[in-house]
């Protein structure tokens, strides 16, 4: 059967801002620029994430001011 996707070797590939997990027992890890926060958090184990950089397949993201945008409401209790 003939297959339409394109091989992963065939796309462009780039040096990636990415945020890895912390805790070297987790492999969780996110493109920069798919995070709303500054500084995420692990979405697998709640650790802190350090900034890296990692070689991969470039992706468009249509939404570029995902940090920049005010995340909710703030309620005052009163």
């Amino acid at each position: 059967m003939y297959n339409k996707r394109i091989p992963i070797e065939d796309l462009p590939h780039a040096e990636t801002k990415v945020w890895t997990c912390s805790d070297a027992g987790c492999k969780g890890w996110t493109r920069d620029n798919f995070t709303f926060e500054q500084a995420p958090t692990c979405h697998l184990c709640r650790s802190a994430m350090v900034s890296s950089i990692r070689m991969l397949p470039l992706i468009p993201n249509s939404n570029k001011e995902m940090k920049t945008r005010n995340q909710g409401v703030l309620i005052n209790e009163g």
